[in-house]
């Protein structure tokens, strides 16, 4: 496996999918490095874990999985020697909490999830360090019952506290004080309580100032009257401090004494989000597992390409072990490159544990290589280099190649002269038959058609395209090659079938029909493909023509009948009263000479010898005229049509 195969077959698209699905950032780590394995027994176990995640989804509610990160990181700080917080120990209670409740959660799926219902079990009691910690820490702080020291403490400090928030506010209201304060009030600053006094007033009040206004204007001073109780509720302060932090540290000692434990809790969670959200994924695309087999089989059924959502057509493709290739002809645009990616993405998607949007029953082998190469869609004027960089990379591919390996390979030979392409890409997929490899192939080379035919452990298939409606059908057909869609399509565009046959015939070196409706082909967009607009001769013609006015038009001239502004062509004419039979929207008419305008002659419009019947005639005058000019039948006759 290598980066550009992952690049162009959007397998990183696919973990990230997958990845957004976990719940925990490892979980999410883990996914987007996942690389396929080789290892039958380590993907058929990781295949197993997804099926019974799912049908433990499908009967309940959301997994208990916990954010990991938080007690990764307190354990690691914990062994250097720091103490856990208080507020850090509330996330590793909820941690714990989680732990117990994925083990009642897991309890008594053995039947539906015998696999994965075990992992659980590894996570021991914390039960006795989750009602330690609870004892200790009470809504993210360190309970006053921790210890009875720090019982007695903040007891000490909750008294002092009263008496000098007492004494202070006596304070603001003594005549002493009141004149000289900004405001009526107590502030607190730094911890410690002052009095908002105005600075003309400074000298007037004994005490330390502890800060200012922004202004100036005030000055907040501790008075002398409290600065004794102050001393003596800071030193309360820290002692309370002193204590809480001796707390936290034995309470830190004993979660490094869980150290083993909570490892593997965390383990085990982590494992749980991984299985979890590939089990999600594998439901939104509808994924099974695959059967993998060691006889090089890909028997895919209703595959459809993860990435285009209800979008995908099913794909059904069966190589056998005698079918080493498969060389596929289409439209452009009908689907032949998503065939490959699917192909591709789903071989890398199964070897990387991980279901795939197939049915049940699929199987795929398992692969050392998946190497591709597969066309950016350059423009004409870059083809030179589009040919010789895709030319790099197909040499890489042949050097890396062997009989383990899938080869995907689009458009073999584009992008330079069409003889020497194909017998490029001829060339590279005998040297790759050779080495043994797998080969999905795409092309438009209609003598690869042949060689796939009579190329042993090739097979032929074909992209369906829907000719009635000018769309691909996306489907793919086995043991088929594709029918020359281009002559198809033309024909179904308007092309004259005479242009066509002549395309045929210089392509195939044989000749064909191509049917039409006759009555179009006497439509005029039909007629002015293939008549010979030479504008001189035509200039020439109409001058001669209205020089005789009496006899100026032709069997099959395209005329115009001026009071109506109707387009005509001409079939008789002219009679004595230089009258001509036209033949309108299908109908014949009588028209008179002055009334009709030549517009474009028969002679730029058909070939010498063209057959008017086509126009005028009906289908079964035709059929019998045909039928009598190749011999004698007792009582066939031919009445003229007028």
């Amino acid at each position: 496996m290598n980066t550009k195969s992952y690049q162009s077959l959007e397998f990183k698209e696919i973990l990230e999918e997958t990845a957004g699905y976990a719940l925990t950032n490892e979980g999410r780590e883990e996914i987007l490095a996942i690389v396929p394995s080789r290892s039958k027994r380590l993907i058929s176990h990781l295949h197993l874990e997804i099926e019974e995640a799912k049908v433990i989804l499908a009967g309940s509610g959301n997994v208990p999985i916990h954010s990991l990160s938080d007690v990764t990181y307190m354990i690691e700080q914990a062994k250097k020697g720091m103490f856990i917080r208080a507020d850090q120990f509330a996330r590793l209670v909820s941690f714990l909490n989680h732990c117990t409740k994925l083990k009642r959660f897991m309890n008594g799926k053995e039947m539906i999830a015998p696999t994965i219902s075990l992992y659980a079990w590894s996570i021991a009691d914390l039960t006795l360090l989750e009602e330690e910690i609870h004892r200790i820490i009470r809504h993210g702080q360190v309970d006053d019952y921790a210890s009875s020291h720090l019982a007695k403490i903040r007891k000490q400090k909750t008294a002092k506290y009263t008496k000098l928030k007492e004494k202070i506010d006596q304070m603001t209201k003594s005549a002493k004080y009141k004149p000289l304060m900004q405001e009526k009030m107590v502030v607190e600053k730094g911890g410690r309580y002052t009095l908002p006094i105005k600075r003309e007033s400074r000298n007037k009040v004994k005490g330390t100032v502890i800060d200012e206004s922004s202004s100036g204007a005030t000055i907040f001073i501790e008075p002398d009257e409290i600065t004794v109780q102050q001393e003596e509720l800071q030193m309360l302060k820290l002692s309370e401090e002193q204590e809480v932090e001796q707390i936290l540290y034995v309470l830190t000692n004993e979660v490094v004494a869980y150290e083993q434990e909570l490892s593997v809790a965390i383990d085990t969670m982590h494992k749980y989000d991984v299985i979890f959200a590939k089990a999600k994924y594998s439901k939104q695309v509808n994924g099974n597992s695959v059967v993998l087999n060691d006889e090089s089989v890909i028997d895919l059924k209703a595959a459809r390409h993860p990435l285009l959502g209800e979008q995908a057509i099913p794909l059904t493709i069966t190589l056998d072990g005698e079918i080493q290739s498969l060389l596929i002809t289409g439209p452009n645009t009908g689907g032949k490159t998503v065939t490959l990616k699917t192909v591709g993405l789903l071989s890398l998607m199964a070897q990387s544990g991980l279901h795939i949007p197939a049915a049940k029953g699929s199987s795929l082998p398992l692969f050392q290589h998946i190497l591709v190469d597969i066309g950016d869609g350059q423009n004409i004027q870059e083809n030179l280099s589009t040919f010789s960089s895709r030319l790099v990379n197909i040499i890489e591919v042949i050097k890396q190649a062997n009989d383990h390996t899938l080869v995907l390979l689009d458009e073999l030979g584009s992008g330079t002269d069409p003889g020497e392409g194909m017998g490029l890409a001829t060339a590279i997929l005998d040297q790759l038959a050779d080495k043994g490899s797998t080969i999905l192939a795409t092309t438009h080379y209609s003598e690869m058609k042949e060689y796939a035919n009579t190329k042993q452990g090739f097979l032929n298939a074909a992209m369906e395209f829907d000719v009635g409606t000018l769309k691909p059908t996306y489907k793919l057909t086995l043991g088929a090659s594709g029918k020359s869609q281009a002559f198809d399509i033309a024909l179904k565009l308007g092309l004259h079938p005479q242009i066509i046959e002549k395309a045929y015939a210089i392509t195939y070196k044989k000749a064909t029909h191509f049917h039409v409706d006759e009555a179009k082909l006497g439509k005029m967009e039909y007629m002015q493909q293939i008549a010979v607009n030479r504008y001189g001769q035509r200039q020439a013609k109409s001058q001669e023509k209205n020089d005789d006015k009496a006899s100026q038009f032709q069997m099959g001239d395209n005329v115009t009948v001026q009071a109506t502004g109707e387009t005509a062509i001409v079939y008789k004419g002219p009679d004595k009263k230089g009258n001509y039979i036209v033949q309108i929207k299908g109908e014949k008419q009588t028209i008179n000479h002055k009334r009709l305008k030549l517009h474009i002659p028969a002679s730029e419009l058909y070939p010498d010898d063209y057959d008017f019947d086509i126009i005028f005639k009906s289908k079964e005058y035709r059929k019998i005229k045909h039928q009598m000019g190749r011999k004698h039948i007792e009582g066939l006759s031919l009445d003229e049509e007028e």
